[in-house]
C-alpha cells in the first residue's frame, strides 16, 4: 500500500513537473519586445517577427521604429559599408550604389505612391534620410534563386508544398538582420513577408488567401524601365485572393529584366511556373516540359539553372508520391542550394504553415541551419503583451489630425 502511494506521489509529482516545463517553455519561447501604434514586435524561438498594420506610412513608421538598430545596422552595411565597394560591370568599375541610384531614376514612375509613402515612414521611424531607404530598397532587383511546387500525385496525402531557395550576396551579411514581417495593410489582404530589416518589398511570402509567391532572378540586366520585381511580389501578396489574380498582377503590369517565379494556391491544389520579364510572359503549368527545363515531373513545378536544375528534378522524381513537409524541405538541400544560399522557405498554403531557414553568420548556407517553424493563421491571431514599451507613433504634420 505505500509503495503504491509512493508511486502514484512520484508519478503525479513528475506530471506536475512535465506540465510546468510545457507552460514555462511556452511562455519563454514567445515575448513582445515593443509596440508602436498598431505594430509589434515579438521574438518567437528567437526569431523576430514583427507585425504591422494601417496605413502604408504607419506600416513604415512602425518597421523604422521597432526594428530601429537592425534597420540603421543593416541599411549601413548595404549603402556604405558594400555600397561603397567597386564592381565589375562590363569594362566598368562602378559602386553598387550608383547602380541602384540610376536603377531607382529609371523605375519611379512606375511605382506605386503607397511604397513610397511606406518607406518615407520607415526612413522618419528609423531616423534615417528617405532616400537611402529608397536607395536600399531597389537592390532586391539582383536576386536570383530556384523554386518548386509540389502537389496530387506528387505528395504524400495530395497536400500542396511551394519551396523557395533564395541565393543572393551570403557575404553582404542580409542574414544577420533577417525578420519574418506579418503585414495587414489597410484595405488590402493580410500576408507574411521573410525579409530583411529595412525591405518593405518582398521575394518570398504567402497571404491570409492561401498564395504564396517566390521569385528567381534570370538575365536582362539592364531593361528597368517597369515596376521593380520586389513591389509586384508584395502587390500580388497584398492583392490577390487566388492564383489567377496573383498571375494576373505580373501579367499586366509593366515588368523588369528577367525573372521567374512560383505561385502556389493551397485552396485549389493549383500552382504555375512563371517568366514575366520585360518583353515575355509565359505561365509552366505542373508537369510541363520547356527547352530550359526538359525533365517535368508530374503534378510538380520545378525551376532552377543547370546542374542545380537536373538535382532537383532527379529528387522530386526519386521522392514522387512519398512527400511530406519534412521530405519536401530536403528538396532544398544542396547542391540545389548554393553556397550563396541565404535563406530557405518552405510553404503549406493550405494551412498556412511555413518553415524559415536562413545562411549563419559564418557565411554557411541556409540549408545547412535550424528551420524555424510558424502557421500565418496563428500569426495574425496573436496579441502583443500590453505592458510591453511603447513606441509613439509620429504622423507627418500634413496627415496629422
Amino acid at each position: 500500500m505505500l509503495s503504491t502511494l509512493r508511486f502514484r506521489l512520484a508519478l503525479l509529482t513528475l506530471c506536475w513537473c512535465v506540465l510546468f516545463q510545457l507552460v514555462d517553455a511556452t511562455v519563454a519561447t514567445a515575448q513582445t519586445v515593443a509596440r508602436c501604434g498598431q505594430g509589434w514586435l515579438e521574438i518567437i524561438d528567437g526569431y523576430p517577427v514583427l507585425h504591422l498594420k494601417g496605413t502604408p506610412y504607419e506600416m513604415g513608421y512602425q518597421q523604422g521604429a521597432l526594428l530601429r538598430d537592425r534597420v540603421r545596422s543593416n541599411m549601413h552595411n548595404l549603402l556604405v559599408k558594400k555600397g561603397g565597394e567597386k564592381l565589375k560591370v562590363g569594362m566598368l568599375k562602378l559602386k553598387p550604389r550608383s547602380i541602384i541610384e540610376s536603377i531607382t531614376t529609371i523605375q519611379k514612375p512606375f511605382v506605386p505612391a503607397k511604397y513610397f509613402e511606406e518607406m518615407e515612414g520607415l526612413a522618419a521611424g528609423a531616423g534615417l534620410k528617405a532616400e537611402d531607404v529608397i536607395v536600399a530598397n531597389f537592390i532586391p532587383e539582383m536576386f536570383h534563386c530556384s523554386g518548386f511546387a509540389i502537389m496530387n500525385s506528387a505528395t504524400k496525402d495530395g497536400t500542396l508544398y511551394h519551396g523557395r531557395v533564395l541565393d543572393y550576396a551570403i557575404d553582404w551579411g542580409l542574414q544577420d538582420h533577417a525578420v519574418v514581417v506579418v503585414l495587414e495593410p489597410d484595405g488590402g489582404v493580410p500576408f507574411v513577408n521573410v525579409t530583411y530589416a529595412g525591405f518593405i518589398g518582398s521575394v518570398t511570402g504567402m497571404n491570409k488567401e492561401h498564395v504564396s509567391v517566390g521569385e528567381m532572378g534570370g538575365g536582362g540586366l539592364g531593361h528597368w524601365a517597369g515596376v521593380p520585381m520586389a513591389l509586384l511580389v508584395r502587390e500580388a501578396l497584398e492583392t490577390a485572393h487566388d492564383l489567377d489574380e496573383a498571375v494576373k498582377v505580373f501579367r499586366d503590369n509593366p515588368r523588369t529584366c528577367q525573372y521567374f517565379y512560383v505561385v502556389a494556391d493551397g485552396k485549389t491544389n493549383r500552382a504555375v511556373g512563371m517568366e514575366a520579364s520585360w518583353n515575355v510572359f509565359t505561365l509552366l503549368k505542373p508537369g510541363e516540359a520547356h527547352p530550359l527545363l526538359p525533365t517535368p515531373v508530374e503534378d510538380s513545378v520545378l525551376l532552377s539553372a543547370g546542374d542545380r536544375y537536373k538535382e532537383l528534378s532527379r529528387r522530386a522524381k526519386h521522392g514522387h508520391g512519398k512527400f511530406d513537409a519534412e521530405s519536401a524541405l530536403h528538396l532544398m538541400d544542396c547542391p540545389v542550394a548554393m553556397k550563396s544560399n541565404l535563406h530557405n522557405v518552405l510553404f503549406e498554403p493550405k494551412s498556412t504553415k511555413f518553415w524559415v531557414a536562413n545562411a549563419s553568420t559564418d557565411k554557411q548556407p541556409a540549408a545547412n541551419q535550424k528551420y524555424y517553424a510558424f502557421q500565418l493563421s496563428e500569426l495574425l491571431a496573436r496579441t502583443p503583451d500590453m505592458k510591453s514599451p511603447e513606441i509613439k507613433l509620429t504622423l507627418p504634420a500634413v496627415s496629422a489630425k
